[in-house]
């Protein structure tokens, strides 16, 4: 991301008031923000209230992969994250033809394939569990498609490659050895992150309090994720395995998404990937547009982006059930950069916010965003 002097001296000359259209579009490409969408943003949403899907009274409708990855494009997203099992016939083996259809799809579209997410949750298989599962034949299958989709991920075209252990928890107190849990999803960390060291992938994992779970998800917390990454990262040596931060599963457990940036920043814990969206304060993950919500703390969060130097994509990770999927996508590329603006025009004042800080007076920092907030 651009936030030299020069650069930051267009927020008042070319890109003044409310970005949208165009003046959008060129504000990601003049500043060099990398952002995405997952594939499933532009898909069918189902919940359990409606499981057939909300889209199926549309005509105009269709689900497949290549149709996902154009509606992204008619959002003018120019990064889309995948799912491995995407790439994989019902025999669980990898179609070549899929991998084919889709690296053409990006580039007649000019879009870049970001992460390879690991889906071992989904499969009625994994439902104790993908790589803590009890059962050491299904902790073994999930490994291996874990390991699989390295590859996928490598000729695919990602950079790198994810792993959301929706499945691995528990619902209820001493339903699991927490202790052992912890060593079956180290040790298979270390391998996943071993093969995408080997293909040249970073490789992260990412924090949720619960959901698919009832009670706790393996790395309910970022703090906790970040852990198992600095300890893989000391068997396998580096700092190949990070973190991917969810903004709305930080409100879930309502700590501050700025401040975990630098907690990582601190202990040496990359940061792999960015999903945004919204979720209310501590409740569950609605995956809503983002910039819905709380925007001092959006800003803020933007604000940490810049000021800890993250270099990598910012994904959409949404569910906008009632909402039409490119309008959806449109409008969170368009409320995140508006607000990622006032981060900047905030850094631009970075010394002033600085003085403020150090004075002590919660009043002279308030002052010096304020305007910015409301009105830049």
């Amino acid at each position: 991301m651009k936030k030299d002097e020069q650069s930051l001296a267009r927020l008042t000359e070319q890109f003044t008031g409310y970005l949208e259209g165009d003046l959008l579009d060129a504000f990601f490409e003049d500043f060099e923000i990398p952002f995405a969408a997952g594939h499933w943003c532009a898909g069918e949403f189902f919940d359990r209230f409606n499981p057939k899907g909300y889209n199926r009274h549309r005509t105009d409708f269709s689900d497949s992969l290549l149709d996902q990855i154009e509606r992204v494009a008619q959002a003018k997203i120019k990064g889309i994250e995948f799912h491995d099992v995407l790439f994989l016939n019902e025999k669980g083996e990898v179609d070549d033809q899929i991998i084919a259809a889709v690296r053409d799809a990006l580039s007649h579209h000019r879009m870049v394939a970001t992460n390879m997410n690991i889906n071992v949750w989904s499969d009625s298989v994994y439902r104790l569990g993908g790589v803590t599962n009890p059962d050491p034949k299904i902790r073994k299958r999930a490994l291996d498609q874990c390991l699989q989709a390295v590859d996928i991920a490598a000729r695919v075209g990602c950079a790198s490659v994810a792993l959301w252990p929706g499945s691995d928890g528990w619902d209820y107190n001493f339903e699991v050895n927490y202790g052992q849990q912890l060593d079956w999803f180290v040790d298979a960390c270390v391998q996943i992150n071993q093969a995408a060291m080997a293909k040249g992938l970073k490789f992260g994992t990412e924090a949720k309090p619960k959901e698919p779970r009832e009670g706790n998800m393996i790395t309910a917390t970022t703090a906790k994720a970040a852990l198992v990454a600095l300890e893989v990262n000391r068997i396998c040596g580096g700092k190949n395995m990070g973190v991917a931060i969810d903004y709305g599963h930080e409100q879930m457990y309502g700590d501050e998404p700025a401040a975990q940036l630098y907690m990582l920043k601190r202990f040496g814990v990359p940061i792999t990937n960015f999903h945004i969206n919204n979720a209310k304060y501590h409740s569950n993950d609605e995956d809503r547009v983002t910039g819905t919500g709380d925007i001092w703390r959006l800003v803020d969060f933007c604000y940490a982006a810049v000021d800890t130097d993250y270099d990598g994509w910012f994904g959409e990770d949404q569910f906008t059930y009632r909402m039409e999927q490119v309008k959806a996508m449109r409008l969170s590329k368009e409320l995140f950069g508006n607000a990622m603006k006032k981060a900047l025009l905030i850094y631009r004042e970075r010394d002033r916010l600085a003085a403020a800080r150090a004075s002590g007076d919660q009043g002279a920092v308030l002052d010096v965003v304020k305007k910015i907030i409301f009105t830049g």
